[in-house]
């Protein structure tokens, strides 16, 4: 029986959110509603008074979770190392606000933070003993256009090995493995005057992996692309696609995992990351840990529809449940 668990990033609810639609627990809410109890937060955004919480503000949201039965999974910390014009935090600023996220992340009772891809080695080399002692996980977010074996990624993991530790790693997004170029994307840019005919050419050049500065070469240059075709030919600079099959090298280093999506089909599947790959994967090697779905395809469609967060969430968690049951059933068998 696969140990997967699933949840929701809050970031996934940002365009109801932002419009009054939807509150924090009208979130907190459906997310439990479809099996998907685990609750990442972003502190920053969804709490106010930032980072000056209580501890009755905190047993507020500990009393909401245990209203809907749901539970934190994850802290989204940002470091903010631009607070004063014209130049960058020290390195003990920046060390002391990590530890000031450590510690509130403690006090909310999760277990994994989310490290911004950023933050340098180093830095959080000297935040390690924090993190052991408030027993917290800190991972690197592993965000295209980086991927699991990029040199940066694996400094980071350097450095977990080198001092033995538990409580720094890495934690996926599942945009490095996009395989298939986003029907929003695509959609977008020729509303905004792309020409289907170059818009179908960038298609099948990220199809093919081919590099993606040839390829802005092409529409830019021999192509003479509008200002929409050189925008579409340059999101391939953010479009990766990872091998599936090497996330069993790097399950050791991860606890959580930020589903990303841009968009689920009526049939509840996902054009554009290789969750059907990455899946039998995840359960074959006996990960332990949370889908956290994140979606972001609200930007890309709000121009002419409402968008429409729970259904698109909803899709995405009947598709895990669909995708680790015939992985288990496939391990069974085998």
């Amino acid at each position: 029986m696969s140990k997967i668990e699933r949840g929701v990033s809050l970031y996934s609810f940002q365009e109801e959110m932002f419009l009054g639609r939807m509150s924090v627990e009208d979130v907190v809410a459906f997310a439990a509603s479809i099996g998907a109890p685990g609750i990442e937060i972003l502190p920053e955004q969804n709490m106010p008074t930032f980072p000056n919480i209580t501890d009755a503000q905190l047993g507020e949201w500990q009393d909401m979770l245990a209203r809907h039965g749901a539970h934190f999974t994850c802290y989204d910390m940002f470091l903010d190392t631009k607070l004063r014009k014209g130049e960058v935090l020290s390195d003990e600023e920046q060390v002391e606000s990590i530890r000031r996220d450590l510690v509130l992340c403690n006090r909310l009772g999760i277990r994994n933070m989310r490290v911004l891809i950023f933050v340098r080695p180093d830095i959080l080399e000297k935040c390690v003993p924090y993190a052991e002692q408030l027993d917290v996980h800190m991972g690197v977010e592993v965000h295209a256009p980086w991927h699991l074996e990029h040199a940066w990624i694996l400094r980071t993991i350097d450095v977990a090995d080198r001092l033995g530790t538990q409580h720094l790693g890495i934690l996926p997004d599942m945009g490095v493995f996009m395989k298939h170029y986003p029907p929003e994307f695509r959609a977008r840019f020729e509303r905004q005057g792309a020409r289907p005919e170059i818009a179908q050419f960038i298609v099948d050049q990220h199809e093919q992996k081919i590099m993606c500065e040839y390829t802005i070469y092409e529409v830019a240059v021999k192509m003479g692309g509008n200002k929409a075709e050189i925008a579409m030919a340059e999101t391939l600079r953010h479009a990766p696609y990872a091998n599936p099959r090497r996330i069993k090298d790097y399950a050791p280093y991860f606890r959580h995992i930020q589903a990303k999506f841009y968009g689920m089909t009526q049939d509840c599947t996902d054009p554009t990351i290789a969750y059907d790959e990455v899946i039998p994967e995840l359960v074959k090697c006996g990960w332990e840990g949370t889908l956290s779905s994140e979606y972001e395809g609200n930007r890309w469609i709000q121009d002419v529809e409402e968008v429409d967060s729970r259904e698109q969430v909803r899709r995405q968690h009947v598709m895990f449940e669909n995708l680790i049951a015939k992985a288990e059933s496939r391990l069974e068998i085998a």
